[in-house]
């Protein structure tokens, strides 16, 4: 028990990125009573068979140089090579995706079986429209 008390997450959160990515960013503790980050980004495997995870560690030693250069690389892409692009596109989407989902299970808790007619009329044509509009895909 003792052994999976260094894996521990002490604060944990999570940013999904289009259909099939997700980073999960946690804050673990050492047995020195130390602290690191893992950011682990989570991918769906096409075929359907689980995900595929790549981990990066990430020590306190090097929090300020890796936060620095980060900000410095993301600060170039955004005004040297696309600065027309429209940033807030994705976030748009994303707080439009997380109204809709709770929406349908504001549905869900009140008309159970209406609902899961909608959704599954939803779903129909959702999968439709994915085959045809690669290009609304959030993920880059």
């Amino acid at each position: 028990m003792e052994n999976d008390k260094k894996f521990e997450s002490v604060y944990s959160s999570k940013v999904r990125a289009g259909k099939r990515r997700t980073y999960f960013f946690d804050v673990r503790q050492t047995k020195g009573e130390d602290y690191y980050i893992t950011i682990t980004e989570s991918t769906k495997r096409f075929d359907g068979n689980g995900y595929e995870r790549h981990k990066l560690f990430l020590y306190k030693e090097d929090f300020n140089r890796f936060m620095s250069n980060l900000n410095d690389t993301i600060d170039h892409v955004k005004t040297e090579l696309m600065p027309d692009f429209d940033y807030e596109l994705y976030e748009k989407r994303q707080l439009e995706w997380e109204e809709k989902m709770r929406q349908e299970a504001l549905e869900a808790e009140n008309n159970p079986t209406e609902s899961n007619e909608a959704t599954n009329e939803a779903g129909a044509s959702e999968n439709t429209s994915d085959q045809t509009n690669s290009d609304d895909d959030i993920s880059w």
